[in-house]
């Protein structure tokens, strides 16, 4: 089970990352698909302000979740991850009720998924 844990614990964490280059870098008309916005409002400045500002949370998100399989040692490793986990989850809910439905299934279960695995590491 702690291989599976950490297969899937670092695939969120490169999601996170791949979240970042989309919000960060992506072109205009892919954010629009992806994140499920007008292709006239991805355009505006204000937007690629908060599609880059919330690639640098996504970023820092997913590096920490890769960084902490690195540094921590197992007890701490399997707390640290279930608390992202959780975070993950918690934030992919909100983005389902407030932006689109699909961010639940493609980051929150997931990230749930991955939960319930640590949750049989730790008890």
């Amino acid at each position: 089970m702690i291989l599976i844990s950490t297969i899937l614990i670092n695939l969120i964490g490169l999601e996170h990352v791949f979240i970042m280059c989309l919000e960060i870098w992506g072109k205009p008309e892919t954010q629009a698909k992806v994140f499920g916005m007008p292709l006239s409002f991805v355009k505006q400045a204000p937007a690629k302000a908060a599609l880059g500002n919330m690639g640098i949370y996504n970023g820092m998100l997913g590096f920490l979740i890769l960084a902490s399989q690195r540094v921590l040692t197992t007890e701490p490793r399997l707390i640290i991850s279930s608390l992202l986990m959780i975070f993950v989850v918690i934030v992919a809910l909100f983005g389902a009720f407030t932006v689109k439905k699909d961010i639940f299934w493609l980051q929150g279960m997931p990230a749930l998924l991955t939960f319930l695995v640590l949750l049989t590491l730790i008890f």
